[in-house]
């Protein structure tokens, strides 16, 4: 291997190579299927769907070199942090995290950051200048080469970076180990090519690339055999899937496809308005394993800022969008990303944020305050606006969504559900726990076993759950 390899945003900008698709043999010599013997491995992951499902890859690999998976964190040999980058809270906590496991370290321990922080500049920078405890750091694009750098630095004992700034390759068939035994993540793009100018996310991921159709239908049946219920197809914008290939089989294609598999539900995440198909609106209709659950990002209710934000989406279009969803599929839940305190954002631009969400009444959103990202447009705009300010509209805003959270499940009230059982109640195990079509905590009693679909009767609701009983 080459010796260390640092991230370069200006090289992690690029679009213009071709990216390769690489099935991957993952076999390793007997060496490195030894390196874990007698040791336990802790990941820890932070993040995005994305990063669950690139978790559960890199403890297959760990398991394959011989590591088991330790129940807590303090009785690891290997620790590896799968880190998010797309606010700046959320790389507060990994740094904290880092110092408070210093303290922590046994002899021979092994300490890895990978993940989205790893594609960032200053964040390796920092690492290299004041954090030499770190055995090794591991970018989004070779994760493939974990075992390799594990062993790389158990050989030399010396910091490992080795961090890709490039388009992107997809690499298939490497081990996992999923966190489910009955839903599962399934990827089928890698990376963006919007650019919205507040988002790391084109830069730590790369570019667009989707799977190839036959290896994401593959893997769904190899996940029928093994008993799964459901899959959530993943993607930075699943819309944008089948976008590089030119080839005319598009999203809608595929997701028909996925349907025919036969696998009991399918779900979608997370779907761009400004190019979402409404004809996927009359799969519903013909496919009863297609959960109905739209997760729709518009990040303000401001055109303005909306264009500052390079989402060129007009609000009367995204509006007719979801008027076309709920006519069409009428039992459905929608929620939604938003982000306050933009740049400049007005008082009077924020107010149109909020009469949006009065418009749509959305079961559910994910709010934040702008986080200013390294390396994005967004980061060189003047901000005249206060923190406090920010945190005030944020809290007005959240008002809402625990107004219309409660208000969206009053419907279901009486109604019964279809749950899929996921177990028993983590503060009460008298009470099993699962999830309706709609993407709603169902807490029900009743006799069931995991991995079942059953009818409950819901008998009260609160703002993020319903309660009920089998019937």
């Amino acid at each position: 291997m080459e010796n260390n390899i640092l991230p370069n945003i200006k090289k992690a900008r690029s679009r213009v190579g071709a990216s390769k698709l690489i099935h991957h043999i993952f076999k390793l010599n007997n060496e490195l299927k030894t390196i874990g013997k007698n040791k336990l491995f802790f990941v820890r992951t932070y993040g995005c769907q994305s990063n669950l499902r690139d978790s559960e890859i890199i403890k297959g690999m760990l398991l394959e070199m011989g590591y088991k998976e330790a129940k807590e964190i303090g009785d690891a040999h290997l620790i590896i942090l799968n880190t998010c980058a797309i606010r700046e809270n959320a790389e507060k906590k990994v740094f904290g995290e880092m110092g408070f496991l210093k303290s922590k370290f046994k002899k021979d321990f092994i300490f890895g950051i990978c993940g989205c922080m790893a594609q960032e500049e200053s964040v390796v920078k920092k690492i290299i200048e004041k954090m030499q405890y770190v055995s090794f750091v591991l970018g989004t694009h070779n994760l493939f080469e974990l075992p390799y750098i594990i062993e790389e630095f158990v050989k030399t004992k010396k910091q490992v970076i080795k961090v890709y700034s490039k388009e992107g390759d997809i690499v298939e068939d490497l081990p996992s180990i999923r966190d489910s035994k009955i839903k599962a993540w399934v990827n089928i793009t890698y990376g963006c090519d919007k650019f919205c100018s507040y988002c790391i996310v084109p830069y730590t991921r790369g570019k667009l690339r989707s799977r190839d159709k036959q290896d994401i239908l593959n893997e769904i049946n190899w996940l029928i055999k093994d008993g799964y219920k459901e899959v959530t197809l993943l993607g930075q914008n699943v819309n944008s899937y089948g976008l590089d290939k030119n080839d005319g089989y598009k999203f809608i294609n595929l997701l028909e496809d996925v349907c025919e598999t036969g696998i009991k539900r399918v779900r979608f995440a997370t779907s761009n308005p400004w190019n979402f198909d409404k004809n996927i609106a009359l799969l519903f209709n013909k496919y009863e394993n297609l959960m109905p659950y739209f997760h729709l990002p518009i990040q303000s209710g401001s055109e303005n800022i909306l264009k500052k934000m390079n989402r060129n989406m007009k609000i009367k279009d995204y509006l007719a969008l979801i008027d076309f969803l709920r006519k069409h599929v009428p039992n459905c839940a929608i929620s939604t990303d938003i982000i306050v305190g933009f740049p400049n954002e007005t008082s009077a631009e924020f107010k149109q944020t909020l009469s949006l969400y009065n418009k749509v009444k959305y079961d559910n959103a994910y709010t934040f305050i702008y986080s200013k990202r390294e390396g994005t447009p967004a980061a060189m705009m003047d901000d005249k606006i206060s923190f406090s300010n920010k945190e005030k509209r944020l809290s007005e805003l959240n008002d809402l969504v625990r107004k219309y959270s409660k208000f969206n499940n009053e419907k279901f009230l009486n109604q019964t559900l279809d749950v899929l059982v996921e177990g028993k109640s983590k503060t009460d195990k008298s009470v099993w726990t699962g999830y309706c079509p709609q993407w709603k905590v169902v807490n029900f009693t009743g006799k069931c076993k995991v991995g079942e679909i059953v009818k409950v009767k819901i008998t009260s609701i609160s703002r993020f759950s319903l309660t009920g009983k089998t019937i």
